[in-house]
This record gives structure tokens, sequence and C-alpha cells, in this order.
């Protein structure tokens, strides 16, 4: 592979206007060759020319002249200017004949030393950011170490002495990492500790520091007890039972109880938090890698070109610079590494690599091969339904066409399922391909995320189920010869559900277990809505949810026809004269939208922005639309009928301006994409117009279940099964510009990392915070 494909292939989608704009350079390189291989004549007469005329050697930057060169062959001179911030800027000037071919040239030193400025100074701001997130960490930690020897000792207080416990923790004190004269504005006063025992450490610290040693450790080589006294454990309100206590109480912090249950979750927040911060770390340092084998490819290909020897004295300047020359990440990735491994995982390095560095997804043949597989027979199967259909004349004759109908709500549960998985697969694809950072975005733990040939191979197998399923209950059903088994064939669509619902559920590692398990805790936080923190992926789920109310309907319809009794016929007619049934069809159709609307109410509380409350009115407005709807579905009367005509206009003119201004971000004003937005991932703009139009159409297709069309050709529920289905694949649309434009806006803020709140929180602090804000306010 060509490194500019690596290159682009490997890029931190969030960072990528970060990264040395490599195509760019070698756009100017296209340029030098074409001139210099048109004008050969006056290239040949620049190249013995090398004027010193304006040349002062003392600008020339130390690294660029070389002990074994005559200061005559310097092609290029590079100034080092020193900012009052301490950052340094790079201006390259070339030593040549002012001709009409070196205008390039320049232009190409031009660009490369703003290149090596944005890179240098982006990789800086990066590096700091990590290093006072190091000195969090390590007051997080030191107070994890009090707290641990509170626990095991209850009567400890002050500051008990740990004798060469500090080693490894204090790795992570900020002085150790930047230059002493910055440290002491990042926190490099606070000293880690750390426990050394695989089975108890704190007793051991104990036990050891009790010892008849006689010897005293120093300041950095004590725990001091007393600064539990000024700790409070942050609420992030992320189960049930914190939100309804903190509506109460009001409060987002509480006390230390000093208890085991309570030292468990500290520790699995905290272990949480290096976890991330490590992956933070390692995302900078491929980033350094990736731009100085970028400066290196891109000078040596200029060299290539021009015949000049100009990339080593101008790698020196990159080696030297602080994107080539820092070593701080490194020697925090190792301390991390150190902390981690002795503090969370008793001193296991295997365990504890795997958790710091888990192994990116293999992508496998046999996945593709049985995608293939199932793929063909699920064609097949259809082909086959449809010729068993048209030999049995099932469709013309009416006491067949009525059974299909009734059966049909069992088999259109795995239709539209089918359907959704085949689109989201779709978009998986599409975000790949335009390199949206999907996982990122969701929060799937690296190498757990399910790829497109995954997500496909699950819909074609369970469409293979389905299809394999149907096509036997109706061979058998309409054969005379075996309608004695008649009783058995009608549970076949609860056996498959059942199958279905035991492999969602399955407890065992098998058939990607952490995305089964990631779906179930999605699907659960949504149903508890607003008792539970709102996420991307529980909002996203919930709007997904909101176009499969036909599907969940007919889940519904497996409840009544398979609790009508034993008799077919009596559950045959069971579900549509049933007013349970139908009251629950009411609920069935309200209960995602009711779902996204306290998701609303939740997020207005927590984050006091006014666009919850206009997207809470939204989903309020298509609740009520879908109520006169369904209610004009059950009472055929002319007031239903304009009443539901009108609130579903509304709701559609509602919702498509929200998925198009809101959501996808676009008919922004001023924007120099017409009627679009500034940033596009995809380079082709019509695509971006036929969405609109589509995403309109679709959005007001739905009209047509009240309007009630007549379609002779079309029998039963088809007519709803369509739609159903074209709202879905609506729904596909929104799904890959809804994630286009939350990926832009982490692009344009930098943001690759996700926010993990710290377990403790320090009174001293918050005091100094309000202090500054009542500075602020005076």
């Amino acid at each position: 592979m060509k490194f500019g494909k690596d290159f682009k292939k490997h890029k931190v989608p969030e960072w990528t206007e970060a990264y040395v704009d490599y195509n760019g350079l070698k756009h100017i390189l296209h340029e030098i060759r074409s001139f210099r291989q048109s004008n050969p004549n006056l290239v040949r007469a620049s190249s013995k020319r090398l004027s010193l005329k304006n040349f002062n050697s003392s600008s020339l930057h130390e690294a660029d002249i070389d002990s074994h060169d005559d200061i005559e062959n310097q092609v290029i001179a590079v100034h080092t200017v020193l900012q009052e911030n301490s950052r340094k800027l790079y201006n390259t000037r070339l030593i040549v004949a002012p001709t009409e071919g070196e205008v390039n040239e320049r232009n190409f030193f031009r660009k490369l030393d703003d290149e090596l400025n944005k890179t240098n100074n982006f990789y800086k701001d990066k590096v700091e950011e990590m290093i006072r997130e190091a000195a969090s960490l390590k007051k997080q930690m030191e107070t994890l170490v009090a707290l641990r020897i509170k626990i095991t000792n209850p009567s400890s207080h002050g500051s008990i002495p740990l004798k060469s416990v500090s080693s490894e923790i204090s790795n992570l004190d900020p002085s150790k990492i930047i230059p002493p004269g910055k440290a002491e504005s990042i926190g490099a006063d606070l000293s880690f500790q750390e426990r050394h025992s695989d089975s108890h450490p704190v007793v051991d610290v104990l036990h050891r520091n009790n010892s008849t040693d006689g010897e005293i450790t120093d300041e950095h080589e004590t725990t001091n007890l007393d600064i539990l006294d000024r700790i409070k454990i942050q609420n992030t309100y992320d189960s049930p039972m914190a939100t309804i206590k903190g509506v109460f109480t009001d409060t987002r912090e509480k006390g230390l109880s000093y208890n085991k249950e309570e030292l468990k979750e500290v520790e699995e927040r905290l272990k949480t938090a290096f976890i991330e911060f490590y992956q933070k770390l390692c995302l900078l340092k491929h980033y350094s890698f990736m731009n100085i084998s970028a400066f290196s490819k891109i000078l040596k290909k200029y060299d290539k070109i021009t015949t000049r020897l100009v990339a080593r004295s101008y790698m020196i300047i990159v080696d030297d610079s602080y994107l080539g020359s820092s070593d701080e990440v490194i020697n925090l990735m190792a301390r991390v590494e150190a902390v981690f491994i002795k503090n969370f995982l008793n001193s296991n390095r295997q365990e504890g690599m795997k958790l710091l560095r888990p192994k990116r997804k293999i992508e496998r043949h046999r996945i593709t091969f049985c995608s293939g597989f199932f793929s063909g027979c699920s064609v097949a199967l259809v082909v086959a339904v449809i010729l068993l259909v048209e030999d049995r004349k099932l469709m013309h004759i009416k006491s067949a066409t009525l059974y299909i109908e009734i059966i049909f709500p069992l088999y259109g549960f795995f239709t539209f399922t089918v359907l959704h998985m085949l689109v989201y697969a779709a978009n998986i694809y599409f975000w790949r391909r335009y390199k949206i950072n999907y996982p990122f975005i969701f929060g799937f733990r690296q190498g757990t995320e399910l790829g497109y040939r995954e997500v496909f191979l699950l819909s074609s197998g369970l469409g293979v189920m389905a299809l394999v399923t149907f096509l036997v209950h109706m061979h058998v059903k309409m054969d005379s010869d075996t309608q004695h088994y008649e009783t058995y064939i009608e549970l076949l669509p609860l056996g498959l559900i059942i199958v279905v619902l035991a492999i969602m559920f399955c407890p065992f590692n098998f058939m990607y277990r952490s995305s089964r398990f990631y779906l179930i805790k999605c699907v659960f936080r949504c149903v508890c809505a607003p008792l539970y923190k709102v996420t991307l992926p529980d909002f996203f789920l919930a709007d997904q949810l909101t176009s499969q109310i036909q599907a969940i309907r007919n889940f519904e319809y497996y409840v009544c026809f398979y609790g009508g009794g034993r008799q077919l016929a009596r559950r045959l007619t069971r579900c549509s004269d049933d007013e349970v049934y139908n009251a629950f069809y009411f609920v069935i159709a309200v209960v995602p939208y009711w779902f996204r609307f306290l998701q609303c109410v939740r997020r207005l509380f927590e984050e006091r922005e006014s666009v919850h409350v206009y997207n809470g009115l939204r989903y309020f407005t298509t609740i009520v639309a879908v109520v006169i709807r369904t209610a004009f579905e059950f009472r055929k009367k002319i007031v239903w009928k304009v009443l539901a005509l009108l609130s579903s206009a509304v709701a559609a003119i509602a919702n498509t301006y929200w998925d198009i201004v809101v959501d996808w971000g676009l008919l922004q004003r001023h924007s120099k994409n017409l009627f679009l937005r500034d940033k596009l991932i995809i380079p082709h703009k019509n695509v971006y117009f036929v969405a609109i139009v589509l995403d309109i159409f679709l959005r007001f297709a739905w009209l047509q279940l009240v309007l009630i069309l007549d379609v002779h050709s079309l029998h039963g529920k088809t007519v709803s099964t369509i739609f159903s289905c074209l709202e879905i694949l609506r729904r596909g649309l929104w799904n890959f510009f809804r994630l286009e434009n939350e990926h832009l806006n982490n692009v344009g803020k930098f943001r690759a990392f996700k926010s993990v709140p710290l377990p403790f929180n320090y009174e001293d602090e918050d005091d100094n915070d309000d202090n500054e804000k009542d500075e602020k306010n005076e």
C-alpha cells in the first residue's frame, strides 16, 4: 500500500485537520515536476547558480550545516522564532536564484513550514492537556490509596508512612514529566501512593511500616489519611435509585461512607479513567509517528524530483521540534502501565495489557463466506415461497388468503427486523467508507464493535430461519395429507421467536456476546427513561424504535395469538375483538415516542438547554398525532379523519424540519455550500439534496394511512406493510447523516476522547472555583 493511502487510513478521524496536509504537499510537488519536465534547460541553468546574496550564515539553524558539507552546498535556511508562549515557529528560505521555476518550490517550503508549525503546536497542546490530566489522576489515586487503608484499618488516622511504596504511583508526578519550572502550575506538589502486595496490599503496607526497621520515610512516602475528611464522591446519577435520591435530596455529591461497596465503585470508575487515559496517550503517540513519517516521505519525494539534498537537513529540524523530540507521552504510557497493573490487576501484566491495549478486530474470511451463503439461501427461499403460492393458487382461495393475513404478523416481525438490520449494515459500510468514527460516537469498546459483514451475516441468518419456518408452515398447512400436524405447525413462529430470544439473552460467550448485551443494556435504559443519564446510543436506539412500531405491534400480536387458548379458531378471532388488545394497540404506538419525550425531559433538567424543550414538544406532537390516527383506524368517522390529517401534517412538518436542520445540520444560512453546511463529508453535493427530498417524501408518506388509498392489486395489510418498510428505509437514511453531523461536530472540536467522570471531588477545589466565580462577577 502506498504511504498516502496508508496515512489517510490510519488518521484519527477527529484530528484529520491537524495532520500534515500530505496530499496538498504532493500537489505542489506535481507542479514542480511538471515545470521541470517542460523546462529542462532553465532548470539545468538554475541548478548551477546558488546565490548567497542576502544570505546571513548566522541565520542558519545550527542543524542545517553538516561538518562534511561546505556552506555553498546548502539549499535551505531555516529560521526559528521563539514566541512569548515558548512556542517555536519555523520559517524556511530556499537559497537559489529567484527564477520562475523556484516559485513552486518556495510555496512548497512555505506550506511545509505551516504544516510543521500546525502539527507541532497541536501536539504540544494535547501533551500539556495529558499532563494536567495525569496530575488529576495522581491526586485521585492518592485518595484511593488512603481510602483503602482507612477501610482495611478503620482506626488509622493522620499520615501513615509507606516505606518504598511510592516508587510506581509517584511516577505520574508531572514534575518528572515536564521541566521543573512548569510543574508547579499543574500540581507537581501532589504525590501518589500505591500498594505492593498481591493478596492484601493495604495490610501489608501497614505491617511493613510497623516493622522494627526504625527507618523514617520522607514526605513522599506517606499517605495522609486526613485528606479523606475533605473528600466527597461525585454522584453521576447513573442508576434509577441514584436519580430518584438526587431528585429528593437535590445534591450531586455525597460524603464517604467507608464501606467495601463504595471502594469497589470508586475502583471501577478510576479503572475506566486510567484505561481511557492510556488510549489517549496511544493516539497521541500514533499521531506523532504518522506525521514524522509524512514529513520524511514528502521530503524524499522532493529530493527525487528536484535532485536537491534537503531531506536530511530538514528532518533534523523536524526531529528537534517538540513533535519529534518530546518523550513525555512515551514516559507517561510506561508509568500508567505500571500504576494500573500494580493497583488494579494485582501485578498481572498480561491481563493489564489486555485491558490497556485491546487487540484490533480481525476480519475473517469465514464471515464473508457465511454471509454470502446465507444471502444466497435467502434469495432461493424467497423464490420457493413465491413458487409455492403460485402453484397452490393461495392468493385466489379466500380461506387461504384469510389465513395468510392472520398469520402474516407472526412473520412480519422478522421481516421488519431483518430489513432494519440490513439497513444498519449499509449504514456501517458507508460510515467506514467516509471515515465516520461510529465506534467512538456509540462508545463501543475497541475490538468489540460489529462491522457491516457481521451485521449482514446476522440479518441474513435470521432471514433464512424465518423463511424456512414460513415455507414449512405454508407447505404443511396447505397440504391435505399433512393437516393432522396442524396443532404442532402453529407453534413454529412461537418456537422461532423463543430461539431468537434465547440467543439474545444467552450468557455464554458466543455470537457476539458483548454486542448483544450492549443492545440489551441500551434497550433497558430506554425503557427506564428518565431514570438513567441519556447518552447518544440511548436516544439513537429510541429513535430506531419509533420506526419499528409495526414490528412492536406484531410482537404484541404474538402474545394475543398464543394466549387465546389451544383451539386455532378461537385464537384466530380473539385478537381483533379483544378490548385489551385494542387498548394495548394504542399504547404500543405511543411507547417509543414517549421514551424519547422522557429522555428530552431528563436532558433538559441536566443540561438546561432550550433545544430539549423544542425537541420534547416535537415528540409530544407526534404522540398526539399517533393517538388520533390510531383512533381513526378503529372509528372510521369524518371528524377523526380530519383531526388525524391535521395532527399528522403538523407532526410531519415539525419532524422534517428537525431532521434536516437540527439532526443533519443542513439548510444553514450563509454557508459556503448553498443550502447545506460549510463542512461536507460526501464530495458530491447532489447526494444531500436527494436525501432532503427523500426524507420529506417519506415523512409525508405515512399520511396515506389516514387517507386510506384503495389499491385493488394489494391484499389486506400489504399497503401498511410497504409503508412501514419505507419508514425503516427513511430511518436508515437519517442514521447516516445524523452520525455524519455528530462526527463533524467532534472534528470541529478535535474531540477524539470520551469524557470519564472522576469519582472524588475535593472541597478545597470547590472553594477555589467559587472564589474565582466571585472575582469574575465583581
